[in-house]
Formats: structure tokens, sequence, C-alpha cells
């Protein structure tokens, strides 16, 4: 049970390397975002791909990060990190909350009270105006901050920052699935009804995989507050959700780095093709169909079938 949650060798080694080199071929601006998409996709990735648990309100748990975040930023007087760590357990306390409420529901149940969650999440950030400035954003957090003695002030620090706020959750989603805790997951999403009768308490497993998700989703909502220096209200709305969803399943759910790269193509190519065309989601819309269809494992799935065909040329050679 446990073996279906096991990494390739040298996986985290490549996104260590990966991640070191992003800046000298990317501008370090798109590197930094592409880093922090990676984080709120790893929480799609270990919902879906662990627990089969298909959520639309990650976007709701990064949104409330983020204005968490900027709110202990402009108004405790506190660092950085203060604020990251207000960020992931608002995130987590949130979607512990939620999750006990929904896990109760399966299918698209499940998916529709995601949904409308993640909705009311937006409408109440819109009548919180006066914390959350509404429909204008939260604006004036601080561009140069302190991150344990570190002066964060210029975009290739903060840069550095945030990749390893990306290796390090990268580790811990790995670390979960090679868990128990991730075996028994992995259990519920191939046979709930099974793993209920060998005495799991599968609600209580789905709730724990729901608040750690919401972690790190909303320490990617923190980061994204930070870099852009405001938390726009797109930050929590379904489309950032949605958003997530897709940069998950193109790079594919069946391992963490497959977030890293659905978050990476989704944004080099829409960095590049929305310079060439207005319309350049239906190419996504079509990519992402095309992967539904003929490749459900995701572009990272690429990767491991040609590794597994030079296995096999050189064992008969």
């Amino acid at each position: 049970m446990s073996g279906t949650g096991r990494f390739p060798d040298g996986t985290s080694l490549l996104v260590a390397i990966f991640l070191v080199g992003l800046p000298f071929i990317a501008p370090v601006t798109l590197a930094t975002q592409l880093v922090i998409f990676s984080i709120g996709t790893l929480s799609v990735t270990l919902l879906l791909g662990t627990a089969g648990l298909l959520s639309f309100g990650q976007g709701l748990f990064m949104g409330v990060g983020a204005y968490a975040a900027g709110l202990m930023l402009l108004h405790s007087g506190l660092g950085m990190l203060p604020a990251l760590v207000v960020a992931i357990f608002g995130g987590a306390g949130l979607a512990s909350i939620v999750g006990f409420v929904i896990v109760r529901r399966q299918g698209v149940y499940f998916v529709m009270l995601t949904l409308a969650v993640a909705q009311m999440g937006y409408f109440a950030m819109l009548s919180l105006k006066d914390f959350t400035g509404g429909e204008n954003g939260l604006t004036g957090i601080p561009r140069k901050l302190e991150f344990v003695g570190w002066v964060i002030a210029s975009a290739p620090a903060f840069y550095a920052l945030a990749a390893s706020a990306l290796f390090l959750t990268y580790l811990a989603v790995q670390r979960l699935i090679d868990s128990p805790l991730g075996s028994v997951l992995i259990a519920i999403k191939a046979n709930e009804s099974r793993s209920s009768a060998l005495g799991y308490d599968v609600r209580r497993y789905k709730i724990a995989c729901f608040a750690f998700a919401g972690g790190i989703a909303g320490l990617a909502g923190g980061l994204h507050a930070v870099f852009l220096g405001f938390v726009p209200p797109n930050d929590i709305e379904i489309e950032m959700s949605q958003r997530l969803l897709v940069m998950a399943i193109i790079g594919g759910v069946g391992s963490p780095i497959g977030a890293i790269v659905g978050a990476g193509f989704y944004t080099l190519v829409s960095e590049v093709l929305s310079d060439l065309w207005a319309r350049w989601m239906a190419l996504i819309a079509i990519l992402l169909i095309a992967i539904v269809l003929f490749l459900p494992g995701g572009l990272w799935s690429l990767g491991e079938r040609l590794r597994s065909l030079f296995r096999r040329g050189g064992n008969r050679a």
C-alpha cells in the first residue's frame, strides 16, 4: 500500500537544481511567481493525488493566508516570519473547520460544497472591506521586510526565500505521502469503504489531509501578498482555485513534482502567449482536454515513460 506513494530516486535533487538554476533562465519576478504558484498547486496535488479529494476551495485558503499575512505586516510591526506562520495556520485552521463540515460527503457533492464555501469566502471578503479593502484589495504592505535578521529588500533575495519555502514544502509533502498517514490516505482513495471496514477513521484522516493542504495554500498566499506588496481580491476568487487545479492536472497529480511542472508550464506559457494572443486561455483549455483524454498522468508522466523506455533499452543491451 505504501509503495504507491514512493518517489523516484533523485527527484528532490532535481527540484533543488531546478530552483537554483531558474532565476538564471527566467526573469526573477517570473521565477518568483512560478515558485509561489507551485506551492499553491502542491496543496491541490496532495488532496487530489493522495486522498482523491477534488477541491475548488484552495484559492479560498490561499486568499485567507494572503490577507492574514498582509494584516499582520500592516498592523503588528512584526517581521515576515510571524506573518507567514499566521498565514499557514490561518489557511490550516479554516481548512480544518471547512473539512469538518464537508468531508462527510463524497464525489460531486463534496466538489460542490468546496465551490460553495469558496464563493462564501469571496463575498465575506467583500463585506469586510474595512479590514480587507473590499474590491480594491489590501494595500500598503511594506516591500522591505526582515526575515529572522535577514533583510529582504531585493527581488533575488525574496526569490531565495520563496524557493526555500517551496523546497521545504515539497519535502514535507513527499514525507507525508511516504508516511503511514499517507499510506492510509492512498488506501482511502482506492477504496474508502474497505478502509473504513479495516477500522480507520476515514473522516478524521480526510480532515487532517484537508488541513495540511490548507496550510500549504495559506503559505502560498502569504508569500504572494509579500511579493506583490498588496493583496488583490482575485487571490480569494474562485478563479484562483480553478487556476491551481488546472496547474495540478497539467503537471500530474501522481507525484508532488507534477505540481512544480504544471505551475511552471502554465506560468511560462501564459507569459509568452498573453503577449501574442488575447485569447490564450483557449489554448490552455485545449491542452487540458488533451491531457485528460490522452495523458492522465500529466506532463511529468512523460518523463517517467521515457525513463522506463531507456531502462528497457539498457536491459536489452
